[in-house]
């Protein structure tokens, strides 16, 4: 958040094979113990492993990213590299993600929904525990665990 108005920032991830025997975790405006915790609950909980690449995580624009909102769009960004398909134009997320693969509510889930809005964004997909307001713009897809977050986004006309 940046003073009252939402902060809404491209996540970016690439995801490639690494070629030393110990693969790097590289994030720029995010926390590499973050991106670990990630990798690990989509290797536990989806069977996704990125043991053997190397995995670069980076905040768009410079600005350093802390609250647990940035999880659900991190996995997000490392799901569409592993998979190497773009996520749908226009679509947001935001979330935490629990180490048992469970999308946790975050603060300001209505004005981050009007903010996105605003942007143009049409898609947001959210934890099902978000209670989420209704805005008109936005078609709102709630997620309990990262199990039903990922197969949402495989569904999705646009996945390409």
């Amino acid at each position: 958040m940046e003073g009252n108005r939402p902060l809404l920032v491209e996540v970016q991830a690439l995801v490639e094979r690494a070629q030393a025997p110990n693969p790097r975790r590289f994030a720029t405006g995010l926390d590499v113990n973050r991106l670990q915790m990630i990798l690990a609950v989509l290797n536990k909980h989806v069977g996704l492993d990125a043991f053997d690449k190397n995995v670069y995580l980076k905040a768009v624009g410079g600005v350093r990213l802390t609250e647990p909102a940035t999880d659900l769009p991190a996995l997000l960004a490392v799901f569409s590299s592993l998979n190497g398909r773009s996520l749908p134009p226009g679509m947001v997320a935001f979330g935490e993600v629990g180490l048992a693969g469970e999308l946790r509510s975050v603060r300001d889930i209505g004005a981050r929904l009007r903010e996105a809005a605003k942007l143009g964004f049409t898609q947001a997909l959210v934890p099902k525990s978000a209670r989420c307001p209704r805005v008109p713009q936005i078609d709102v897809i709630e997620a309990a665990r990262i199990e039903q977050a990922l197969s949402a986004v495989r569904s999705l006309e646009h996945y390409r």
